[in-house]
């Protein structure tokens, strides 16, 4: 496929924005680009794709999400407003999970991904929970990922919250799916991969990581686990082990390079040193963190010491340019400082930085258009009234594009998208489950 007569923004290393450019793609890589003239008189069979004068970028990459919550939308939480973190998930995502049958997970999972065809992701980073369903939920997330033609990693969260029992099966699914994901096609593997999830240290006994690691053992792949989210899981920690929550997981071997640690809005400087010095990724969930009320993570801390921050969305919508401009704003409200977070850096955590957690799992590179990349690309109907330039992009993205604005998604060079019109998924029919599933979701959870 060859998309011609856009306005190219490449991003990568040196931003570049193409007038009249265009993305020649061969299977699911990018192959060339440049500009449209040049293009088609190199590629006169290429089967063509006229942006007529629209933003031709990469598709969004978020870092950290969580497909088991779409039924959350709109249901009363049962009792009287929770007041803390805990009764959050004592009172609404505690009670979800354990609510979801296999159909649920692939369901809800459907759910979020109309949403991010709609909106540009393109790449997500899952994070699943569902103690009563979970053999072979991983497996139903997966069909439903690969029907959707999206791109995601998938892990279960595991927990001794649901007892030994359900810790150890937690434990299963995550080793069966890994395994099973190694075997696949290359096709299959360059759009689902496997990571080992674990729900946090406040809800992870030492004897359950010790398991978790022996389990790991030879399965090349790092760990997917909340990390300070909130002043509880730090008191937590040092009440029962003497220890901070990051030292204490460096201390059981969970960090490193292939590992995620979500949130760190506890993390203090110490701990942040052991994530540079560990490699581990960061991901940073502005939205979340202020709905939650649990305070917002020093990322420009870590961002100067070297650790690599990415941009998730802990479960809002896979409208990721949304997420960017929370990120963008909520640092300068917390520090009262309206020079720090600017869009420079917000644009680096969206894109190299989740691209960088993305490579965990993919070589080829996602979050840039560039020859050898994975050609997941999106067109924009965004008109700018001010000179765009790759200098003023950032700001153009932040104070301007939204994912409304998205009209073709192209993952893995296949067109999931085309003028609003979602051409892999049902989006009505899978509206239609979703809101019987929802009904008997919410019925269970007010009986719990």
């Amino acid at each position: 496929m060859l998309i011609t007569n856009g306005t190219v923004v490449t991003l990568g290393a040196e931003n570049q924005i193409i007038e009249n450019g265009a993305v020649y793609i061969k299977r699911d890589k990018i192959v060339d680009i440049g500009k449209t003239n040049h293009l088609t008189a190199k590629y006169p069979n290429a089967e063509k794709l006229d942006a007529h004068g629209k933003i031709v970028m990469p598709g969004s990459v978020v870092g950290h999400t969580h497909f088991y919550g779409a039924f959350a939308r709109g249901m009363a939480i049962p009792g009287p407003a929770p007041k803390n973190f805990q009764q959050i998930l004592e009172n609404l995502w505690w009670k979800i999970d354990r609510a979801l049958t296999l159909e649920d997970c692939r369901l809800s999972a459907l759910v979020c991904l109309v949403d991010a065809i709609r909106n540009g992701t393109t790449t997500l980073i899952d994070h699943h929970a569902s103690p009563n369903a979970i053999d072979g939920s991983l497996d139903a997330i997966a069909d439903a990922v690969l029907k959707s033609g999206l791109r995601a990693s998938l892990c279960y969260e595991v927990t001794d919250r649901n007892g030994p029992a359900g810790a150890k099966a937690g434990i299963r699914e995550n080793v069966r799916f890994i395994k099973k994901v190694k075997s696949q096609e290359p096709e299959v593997k360059n759009l689902i991969a496997g990571s080992f999830g674990l729900h946090a240290s406040f809800t992870v006994s030492d004897k359950t990581l010790e398991q978790s690691l022996a389990a790991v053992e030879g399965l090349d792949s790092g760990f997917h686990i909340h990390v300070g989210e909130d002043i509880s899981d730090e008191d937590d920690s040092l009440s029962k082990y003497g220890m901070r929550v990051v030292d204490r997981l460096h201390a059981r071997g969970i960090l490193g390079p292939k590992s995620i640690a979500v949130h760190c809005v506890r993390a203090d400087v110490g701990e942040i040193e052991l994530l540079r010095q560990t490699k581990t990724h960061v991901a940073h969930n502005p939205r979340s963190n202020m709905n939650n009320a649990v305070g917002i993570a020093d990322i420009l801390g870590m961002l100067r010491r070297g650790v690599n921050v990415g941009l998730g969305n802990d479960g809002f919508s896979n409208n990721h340019f949304q997420e960017m401009k929370f990120a963008y704003l909520v640092h300068k409200a917390t520090r009262r400082d309206p020079r720090v977070m600017d869009a420079v850096q917000v644009l680096q955590m969206a894109y190299a930085n989740n691209a960088k957690i993305a490579q965990v799992f993919w070589k080829p590179k996602v979050g840039e258009l560039s020859v050898g990349a994975f050609a997941d690309i999106i067109l924009l109907d965004y008109v700018p009234f001010t000179p765009l330039t790759a200098g003023n992009f950032p700001w153009q993205l932040i104070f301007g594009i939204d994912g409304t604005h998205v009209t073709h998604t192209i993952c893995a060079g296949k067109l999931l998208m085309k003028d609003r019109q979602l051409l892999t998924l049902d989006e009505e029919a899978i509206a239609a489950k979703a809101k019987e599933a929802a009904k008997k979701v919410w019925k269970k959870v007010q009986a719990m």
